[in-house]
């Protein structure tokens, strides 16, 4: 097989969200192929550490860069920045997202639809959906100079909708049921649509737009969830934190030229039941 075909070398791929638990994963992986990773959050100190610790680990420039993608003038800014400093952009991970909790028992429990803040509808909107076009206005069009990637994260919810027995306590009437907040599933399934807005808006320039829908992430749940979520997963195991790489590699690199518009389900076969 030609090495080539899953390197990244020399490429600049833009990560959102990079200090998450995927983020991290993502940008190893990029770095791992050879490619530049840059990581944007808002947590500064964590993401110069890690491309500091990417760089001297894999020999490749990586960066770190605070950004706010509510706000279109940091993007802006950053992206001229990105340009000056590397001279092209290859790649856009749109991986940033709030993850609202499913949480409170008491009877103002602020998940369910009825009580659900608009201000945190707002918010969560803001990063996930909002911030991803405004990183597809800019770093994609960036992208679209020489050709590239975009990769935007739903989710397994983006294409069905949360199963809410998964969260029900025995103990509680329906009305003060912990549930999936709405923004999540929303946020995920405006992604997929983003995706194929985004695969068709370049046609002829050679950038692709593909969406990756990673199921869960085992990550100390508890144990009578986890218990009840794999019994709907005919792998019967949530994922481990690594294996997105592959996929999210083969969606960067030319293994996937021909690929575009794609919506990529990668759960453990729950979305076939």
């Amino acid at each position: 097989m030609d090495d080539k075909l899953f390197s990244l070398k020399g490429r600049v791929i833009v990560i959102t969200g990079a200090a998450g638990l995927l983020g991290h994963q993502h940008s190893e992986v990029v770095a791992q192929a050879g490619g530049t990773p840059v990581l944007l959050d808002l947590h500064t100190k964590q993401i110069k550490n890690l491309a500091a610790d990417l760089s001297a680990r894999h020999g490749i420039p990586a960066s770190g860069w605070a950004v706010d993608i509510t706000h279109e003038t940091e993007i802006v800014a950053n992206c001229a920045d990105l340009l000056s400093l590397y001279g092209h952009i290859d790649g856009l991970v749109n991986n940033a997202a709030n993850n609202p909790k499913v949480e409170g028992d008491g009877k103002k429990n602020f998940s369910r639809l009825e009580n659900f803040p608009l201000a945190t509808w707002d918010a969560d909107i803001a990063v996930g959906l909002t911030g991803a076009f405004l990183c597809a206005k800019h770093y994609g069009h960036a992208i679209a100079r020489q050709g590239g990637s975009i990769v935007n994260i739903s989710s397994d919810l983006g294409l069905i909708a949360p199963d809410q027995r998964l969260y029900r306590k025995p103990d509680l009437p329906g009305d003060q049921q912990s549930v999936k907040p709405v923004t999540y599933s929303v946020v995920k399934s405006g992604l997929i649509g983003l995706t194929r807005y985004l695969a068709t808006y370049w046609d002829g320039q050679g950038i692709r737009c593909n969406a990756l829908c990673p199921g869960g992430v085992e990550n100390k749940q508890d144990p009578v969830f986890l218990k009840e979520v794999c019994s709907r997963i005919p792998m019967g195991r949530l994922a481990r934190p690594d294996e997105y790489q592959g996929v999210l590699l083969f969606l960067l690199s030319d293994a996937s030229s021909y690929m575009n518009g794609a919506i990529l389900s990668v759960d453990g076969g729950r979305t076939a039941w």
